[in-house]
């Protein structure tokens, strides 16, 4: 059985503690109330920016930390709680591939698992999966992500993570046309991993992707809308559910779904 295989003689009876990272932000407001609501897990602190996370775990005892706060301050603050003693479930982007693989060094050496999501919505996360299988069928792809217009960082983590298991599914890198002229730059968006990504960022949105296949004749249109923020509390209790169980750090909310 792998180390993260989740079985139920495993789990328990008592309620799990979680302290709220970001807890004063819209996000984080969201997830105070999505624990509350839930018998098996208990609150057990709010905390935010400025405030001594490390401190709250070690005296609060609590077994996970969610945090939803600000990209710049997303690695250290897994560090932080990894290191305090408790399991991260993060929905705050802005990590770096370096970010991540030093921090999954950390946990394994820890024995201490966690998840880092760009997105807890069920529908987001399956989204990305459709992507990536129909990226086997059409080559050429382009990726629309719509948020709000207080989000801080562009292209959204969602958007970086659609493209690179796209990638993984279809190698081949699309040349783009050596012909084409941008009359106003930057227009056609920016490339990741050789796929352009375009961000719009409007007041009215949440969270929305779109990613448009083209084909001989033919275009194929995948969409995911979070219309409200409680779109992403399933995901979220969900994890915090399953990573008391985890010994390594996951990225990505699908690959803790089958566990």
């Amino acid at each position: 059985m792998p180390a993260d295989r989740i079985s139920a003689d495993k789990t328990s009876t008592d309620r799990i503690s979680v302290i709220v990272n970001g807890a004063r932000g819209r996000m984080g407001r969201e997830v105070v109330q999505a624990v509350k609501a839930e018998p098996d897990l208990a609150l057990a602190g709010e905390t935010d920016l400025g405030d001594d996370l490390a401190r709250a775990v070690r005296e609060t005892g609590a077994r996970v930390v969610v945090d939803f706060t600000q990209p710049g301050a997303a690695a250290a603050n897994t560090r932080t709680i990894l290191e305090a003693g408790a399991h991260p479930v993060v929905g705050t982007t802005g990590f770096k591939p370096q970010d991540i693989d030093a921090l999954r060094e950390l946990a394994a050496r820890l024995g201490r698992g966690g998840l880092i999501a760009p997105n807890f919505a069920i529908g987001a996360v399956l989204l990305m999966k459709f992507a990536a299988e129909a990226a086997r069928y059409f080559p050429s792809v382009e990726v629309i992500e719509l948020h709000h217009d207080q989000k801080l960082d562009a292209p959204s983590g969602t958007a970086l993570k659609t493209v690179e298991l796209i990638r993984k599914s279809q190698p081949a890198e699309v040349p783009a046309n050596p012909a084409e002229k941008e009359s106003v730059p930057g227009v056609r968006g920016g490339r990741y991993l050789g796929i352009p990504i375009h961000s719009v960022r409007l007041p009215g949105y949440v969270a929305h992707e779109e990613v448009l296949f083209g084909g001989a004749g033919q275009v194929l249109s995948l969409r995911h809308d979070s219309l409200t923020r409680t779109s992403f509390m399933p995901g979220v209790i969900l994890a915090v559910r399953r990573v008391v169980h985890l010994k390594t750090l996951h990225y990505g909310l699908e690959t803790i779904l089958e566990l």
